[in-house]
């Protein structure tokens, strides 16, 4: 793959640019030297927490440099909508700015070097005081932002019953999901001004940029806060994701069409196709997310999983006018950048793109980037029976309160999408 190679040489080489110099937008995607950010609450696979105000969860993070540098993390806190909330640091947590990521190992018996980080929260320094919106911030040596990542705690003031079902809108009938829920306050209470006071966000597999926001509740059934929107709370179904599977590195496996040892591992992916206008067709996925994972060693994945170049292809007949094609899924964090960027080659029509990820199974989609926009299911098509996970987070300023609470969690599946 002539053009794979070309694209790898290039990857390697922005690596080493922005090493040297730094990068502006860094409080958007990390250097290219950070890989496999995960972030969660301890013993979940959702690559998002949300937790319970006091529980624990962990973020976990490589550096290509492997020279054991330092890092810091500083939390911020958000209103509903993450604008800038107007709390004092010591109004919304306990501790000190600025700390130090103190627990760090090297890897051990892997042909690419890095040192892994970890950080526990909460801890002896760091304690959170309000449930709602918060943003981790890592910063280097240097003070530069390396990447940021959100997090959510919530406190129990809320119930959320909810389902997924077929739009009313026939034009949308076969390619939309419609989300409608309810929310009730504990047994003997109400909600107050829930009009302007409550205030609701949809995701769709934990994707920022498609979440919705804005829904007032319909009508009160009881102290029940009834949401029954067609057309407002409607998202596109998409196609189920793609995968495949590096946790034994030297060997084929499913998605994967043939492996080569240079001076790191190399999976070619099987080749994929456009499935726009194909039929639905059920495969098991991970709505995006992705394990990290081994099978090398004692399998500790932290330190003991390598790093292998993907080779990515999508097959194309022609270049697509206008249109830049990227690698999507929650292991970049949904973004799109130089690093997950494909290219066309035209004596083979595909698209190739090759990044350089840890050992482990991955959900992975492409999409289509215009100047207008993005199109999140212009290759992959659209189905109202694929299976996706909603999140409906219910946020609360309760009285006398100047910070809105997360006091409600609702989560569905369109698997039994209802007609």
């Amino acid at each position: 793959m002539l053009v794979g190679s070309h694209i790898k040489q290039w990857v390697v080489l922005f690596m080493g640019v922005s090493l040297l110099w730094g990068q502006k937008s860094q409080q958007f995607s990390p250097t290219l030297s950070i890989k496999s950010i995960e972030f969660r609450e301890n013993g979940s696979l959702l690559q998002l927490p949300i937790v319970k105000l006091g529980d624990s969860f962990q973020l976990h993070f490589d550096d290509l440099n492997a020279d054991e540098s330092n890092y810091y993390y500083r939390i911020k806190y958000f209103n509903y909508d993450w604008t800038p909330s107007i709390l004092f640091q010591n109004e919304y947590m306990i501790g000190f700015d600025n700390l130090r990521i103190e627990n760090y190992q090297t890897s051990f018996n892997t042909l690419q070097p890095y040192t892994h980080y970890q950080l526990d929260l909460p801890n002896e320094q760091t304690k959170f005081l309000i449930p709602g919106n918060y943003l981790l911030e890592v910063y280097n040596e240097s003070d530069e932002m390396v990447f940021q990542r959100r997090f959510l705690l919530y406190e129990e003031g809320a119930s959320v019953a909810a389902g997924v079902f077929r739009t009313r809108d026939l034009e949308f009938y076969q390619t939309h999901q419609s989300v409608q829920f309810s929310i009730s306050p504990p047994k003997g209470e109400f909600f107050r001004d829930p009009q302007n006071q409550i205030h609701v966000t949809l995701l769709q597999n934990e994707q920022w940029e498609t979440a919705l926001h804005g829904l007032k509740p319909q009508y009160n059934n009881g102290n029940r806060l009834e949401y029954r929107y067609d057309a407002q709370s409607r998202f596109e179904g998409g196609n189920e994701y793609l995968f495949f599977d590096t946790k034994d590195i030297q060997i084929t496996s499913a998605n994967v069409s043939h492996v080569e040892l240079n001076r790191l591992y190399e999976h070619y992916l099987t080749p994929n196709f456009l499935r726009r206008g194909y039929p639905y067709s059920f495969i098991q996925d991970m709505n995006g997310d992705f394990v990290l994972t081994t099978l090398q060693g004692s399998g500790n994945a932290s330190i003991e999983a390598d790093y292998s170049w993907v080779h990515f292809n999508l097959s194309a007949p022609m270049l697509l006018e206008n249109q830049e094609i990227y690698i999507y899924g929650k292991f970049n964090n949904y973004q799109l950048n130089e690093e997950n960027k494909m290219y066309y080659n035209p004596s083979l029509e595909i698209y190739e793109g090759v990044m350089l990820l840890k050992q482990g199974i991955y959900n992975y989609k492409f999409v289509a980037k215009t100047p207008e926009s993005t199109l999140f299911n212009a290759l992959s098509g659209s189905h109202a029976l694929t299976e996706n996970r909603y999140l409906i987070l219910v946020y609360y300023r309760y009285f006398g309160d100047q910070y809105d609470s997360l006091i409600g969690i609702g989560e569905t599946s369109s698997f039994e999408i209802i007609d």
